[in-house]
């Protein structure tokens, strides 16, 4: 039955010309009817939308370019906190009882034998396994003894900052009224945790911190993925793919996420619900982190094919880029504007400023794409291709510092809009940071290649936007 109350909030990428809509992850075209698009100006200033309203509405919310928000007054949630079972994997450290488990059906904490065993704390209930098998298969432990319809798993290291269930289990609880979602997953943000120097660093640049507007979960935009630190999943759902995939000791939380999109659900972020995740007490320790992060894709991209491609971009976005990178600024000029032009010609419904602030945008985000996949992937290739080309090394080295330095800026300016009396890391222990932090993961990209023989996690994708036939 559709929810009448239900209102929705324009994604950020949304915009309205005339009966032409553009918006969401990745960036579609609408073009609907003078009564289509006027209804979309009744989403957006949260009117109450008639049944066929309510449809548009949906594909729209489906294609990213909206979002559903509800409310707890006019549109109660699908489940209480007494439908929810709690399951935390541990190794090796107890999980303290906290204020904001109380009022869940049951807490399961699965002891992943621990050297030394674990031991039962108050109100929890305690399941060991006799041989360690990783994340994905402690919470498959714990998702085997839920008898309730929906199942929360919480990382031992998540600190949970509510002060009861409800508050952080009720909005998150609410999206499951739409009879398609199988999992919703909290913001992340970084929680101290032992190392001054790592808890600055991450407090603006966890991998596990998605950013702060909502999304609908898929491989391909702009939130693909969710770590398992804190998600509250529908048991029906989870069990119907058979859980975790015990096959993977990282990426598993990934892999579950896609498999269950791939199974026709719906997996839904929502950042108004933030958790924190405690960095780790050393550098060294971080490190093995971020090895362990990187080590999961080569796993991903076979079972995922085409999903962890390193860049995903248009082929014109992707000369312009190559001849940046041969020292061809002239070249690279020249096929950018000739692109920026013939996109306006091919969107003729859409003001020429516009097209042209999407064609240059498009491919000023390319080159972001470009400098990720070479520090993150592709630079044990590059390095040598550069001591042999020598007008690659200038733009190589930019591929490392440039985009730090953007990120540190961009840093500066949240903390001082936030007004934070902490400030961030300097420029260049950020910067050190930040290429130690993606070089970590392309170790563990290489190691996972090495393991399977495989290197379809380095195939990048090449798409034309817009899509044709996109309606």
């Amino acid at each position: 039955m559709v929810d009448m109350s239900l209102r929705f909030r324009a994604d950020s990428s949304l915009r309205r010309f005339g009966n032409l809509v553009i918006g969401g992850s990745p960036l579609r075209l609408f073009r609907m009817s003078h009564g289509g698009a006027l209804a979309v100006d009744a989403m957006v200033a949260g009117d109450q939308l008639s049944p066929l309203q309510l449809q548009l509405a949906q594909r729209l919310a489906d294609a990213g370019a909206l979002h559903p928000e509800y409310s707890l007054t006019t549109s109660p949630a699908a489940a209480t906190t007494a439908d929810v079972t709690v399951v935390v994997p541990s190794f090796g450290t107890e999980v303290p009882h906290v204020p904001a488990f109380g009022g869940v059906r049951e807490v399961i904490v699965v002891d992943d034998a621990s050297p030394t065993p674990l031991a039962a704390a108050p109100l929890h209930r305690l399941v060991r396994r006799e041989h360690n098998g990783g994340p994905g298969a402690a919470r498959n432990s714990g998702l085997a003894e839920v008898t309730t319809a929906f199942v929360a798993f919480v990382d031992s290291d998540t600190v949970l900052t509510a002060d009861s269930a409800a508050q952080w289990l009720d909005p998150l609880l609410a999206h499951f009224g739409d009879g398609r979602v199988a999992l919703v997953a909290p913001r992340v943000i970084g929680a101290p945790g032992g190392c001054a120097l790592l808890d600055r660093y991450e407090a603006d640049r966890s991998p596990l911190d998605l950013g702060g507007e909502p999304a609908r979960i898929a491989w391909g935009t702009r939130v693909g993925y969710v770590p398992a630190a804190a998600i509250v999943c529908r048991v029906e759902s989870l069990r119907s793919i058979g859980g975790f995939d015990e096959g993977l000791r990282f990426g598993e939380d990934v892999d579950l996420v896609w498999r269950l999109v791939r199974n026709g659900c719906v997996a839904r972020y929502e950042p108004a619900v933030q958790v924190g995740h405690r960095s780790r007490r050393s550098v060294a320790a971080w490190l093995d982190q971020r090895v362990g992060y990187g080590s999961s894709a080569a796993p991903l991209a076979l079972r995922h094919p085409g999903a962890l491609a390193p860049l995903r971009m248009s082929g014109w976005s992707a000369l312009v880029w190559g001849l940046v990178a041969i020292r061809r600024p002239l070249g690279a000029a020249t096929v950018a504007v000739a692109t920026s032009v013939a996109l306006t010609r091919k969107l003729r419904d859409l003001p020429a400023r516009e097209a042209l602030r999407l064609a240059g945008s498009g491919h000023l985000h390319a080159g972001r794409q470009v400098a990720a996949a070479i520090t993150r992937a592709w630079w044990p290739i590059a390095l040598p291709l550069a001591m042999v080309l020598r007008r690659t090394r200038w733009p190589l080295a930019a591929a490392f510092v440039i985009p730090a330095l953007l990120d540190w800026r961009g840093t500066c300016r949240r903390t001082a809009a936030a007004g934070s009396v902490n400030p961030p890391l300097d420029a260049a222990r950020f910067a050190v940071m930040h290429v130690a932090d993606d070089v970590a993961y392309s170790v563990g990209v290489w190691g996972g290649i090495r393991r399977l023989r495989s290197g379809a996690v380095l195939v990048p994708s090449f798409t034309n936007w817009p899509p044709r036939g996109d309606r």
